[in-house]
């Protein structure tokens, strides 16, 4: 008797910690982005482009966000370097007139809205306090995008950890009140929730 519960629990342990490290891996589906992108050969010292270059605000103050093909094709008309992945992309895109569709990493739910202005140019923040050191990357990361609610892993933030309880980073609502606390900002629901 002893010995069958002891090997259940074993088993049941066992069970217990496959589907710990399974299931949350099986809820992420990778999709791949139209193209591979390079933000460090476009901000460094030799490409001299900031990210208001590409990722900029439009005259009524909404952020434009991901660019569209004519900011790319402005300078992409020709290869302007030797990597495989420019000619490609002018292959598959600027030549024909096709807009890429982008995967937005930290695209938000529907009911939510996100006011860049007022946090980049009156808050003064620095686009490296949400997106990380996105600028200095080779190549773009990969996309993982929740099966069931359809909103990017970046959103909810990856998990830390090995047993993945705690989240690293991400845009959920806890994530925005914290900063705003700390930075003793008053905020209402409306401010952010249509």
């Amino acid at each position: 008797m002893i010995r069958t519960g002891i090997l259940f629990l074993a088993g049941f342990s066992v069970a217990l910690s496959a589907g710990w490290w399974s299931v949350p891996r099986l809820l992420y589906r990778e999709e791949p982005q139209p193209a591979q992108f390079s933000h460090i050969t476009h901000t460094s010292e030799k490409g001299g482009m900031s990210c208001e270059d590409c990722h900029a605000f439009r005259e009524d103050g909404t952020f434009a966000g991901i660019p569209k093909l004519e900011t790319c094709a402005a300078c992409h008309s020709a290869p302007m370097g030797a990597t495989q992945a420019e000619k490609d992309f002018i292959a598959r895109f600027v030549e024909p007139g096709i807009e890429p569709r982008w995967k937005a990493y930290l695209r938000q739910p529907d009911n939510a809205s996100f006011p860049h202005a007022s946090h980049v140019l009156r808050g003064k923040i620095a686009c490296e306090k949400c997106h990380g050191d996105i600028g200095k990357s080779e190549k773009l990361p990969v996309y993982r995008v929740h099966r069931f609610t359809g909103y990017p892993e970046d959103v909810m933030g990856k998990r830390a950890g090995p047993l993945g309880l705690k989240r690293a980073g991400g845009m959920r609502m806890d994530d925005c009140v914290a900063c705003h606390r700390q930075n003793r900002i008053e905020h209402s629901c409306l401010d952010c929730h249509k």
